[in-house]
């Protein structure tokens, strides 16, 4: 692909909430980018940044407390933070859309399917109550909602939560976006429904061209949906390659902690899961070192005095760890005496 295949580009995104307790680094200088009618998935902790990074995109940040404090999102040439509230009113919904994990508290509960379809529709598109029913109905159809007709008259309480997360991506789909961004999409439903919306989504991607953006903390997923993977850690990204390449041949000790605590079929029954040791830095404390030291067996004097510049250490290839610089390169397992003691 060229570059103008480039639907989307972050360049040292920094999103920051102020509070009564000191600034919380929630995204402290995230890049990426991504290319029509691919998929990226962001993956992480819990607190690492992911959803703040998705929200950052839709300038969705709660006003009086978080703020974009620096760096670019470029969508289609143009970058969102110049935008006015009108500008991105029509952003929203015309370009990209976000998909929310829990369908349930994304649809009002007071009214029919088809009310909440039809408004939405005519939120964006100068046309008649008819025409937007009949694009509704369409747009039912289209995520394989059986009898679409009847379903417009039901209220969210009658459908499954599997149902309502298809409604949710019908709403998602109904402006054609460039770009959908899928918030943890899958949490709150069970496993068969899950793999149903997540083929859901690759559909709809083959027949709209559309780009996605996948934050979610399940690596199975990732593997079976996205093109690329950037994994967060505290507000930082850590590593960004192709998913065959990160789970192949990944690089930052975070990486590896996240794929070894992964369940594995071939695993004993009374084997243990593997988890990584200590818990998360405080954001108000982060970026004057390596965020991870503290939890990293690999960890030098250096991860403790300076924080490590994101370096491309192959083709598409890049991390943020001292020890990983591309002439120097350390081995998965390998714990010596220069080595920190945690």
């Amino acid at each position: 692909m060229s570059e103008n295949d480039v639907i989307l580009e972050v360049n040292g995104l920094k999103t920051y909430f102020y509070q009564a307790s000191g600034v919380s680094k929630a995204v402290d200088g995230v890049s990426f980018s991504l290319r029509q009618g691919t998929t990226m998935g962001i993956v992480g902790e819990s607190g690492s940044g992911k959803s703040v990074t998705s929200a950052s995109v839709m300038r969705l940040m709660p006003s009086k407390t978080g703020k974009i404090v620096d760096g670019s999102i470029i969508f289609d040439g143009v970058d969102i933070r110049n935008l006015s509230e009108a500008q991105m009113e029509k952003f929203r919904g015309d370009e990209c859309c976000m998909i929310f994990q829990n369908p349930m508290t994304s649809l009002d509960p007071v009214f029919k399917i088809g009310h909440q379809m039809v408004e939405m529709i005519r939120e964006h598109e100068k046309i008649s109550k008819k025409d937007a029913w009949d694009k509704a109905v369409e747009a039912l159809k289209l995520v394989g909602i059986p009898e679409a007709g009847k379903r417009m008259d039901a209220y969210p309480h009658e459908l499954s939560g599997g149902m309502c997360q298809r409604v949710i991506i019908a709403m998602a789909v109904c402006g054609h976006p460039k770009l959908i961004i899928a918030d943890e999409p899958t949490t709150a439903l069970d496993v068969t429904v899950q793999a149903q919306v997540l083929e859901l989504l690759k559909d709809l991607q083959k027949k709209l061209n559309t780009a996605i953006l996948l934050i979610t903390h399940n690596l199975g997923v990732v593997w079976e949906m996205c093109d690329t993977v950037m994994v967060m850690y505290a507000g930082n990204t850590v590593e960004y390659a192709d998913t065959k390449t990160l789970y192949q041949e990944p690089l930052h000790p975070y990486t590896w902690g996240l794929l070894d605590s992964m369940p594995k079929l071939s695993s004993s029954a009374k084997e243990d899961l593997k988890t990584i040791p200590g818990t998360p830095p405080d954001l108000r404390l982060t970026g004057y070192c390596c965020n991870f030291y503290n939890r990293c067996p690999y960890a030098t004097e250096i991860c403790k005095n300076q924080v490590p510049p994101l370096k491309e250490v192959a083709p598409g290839h890049f991390v943020a760890c001292h020890r990983q610089d591309g002439e120097h390169r350390l081995t998965r397992g390998e714990v010596n005496e220069t080595c920190r003691k945690m």
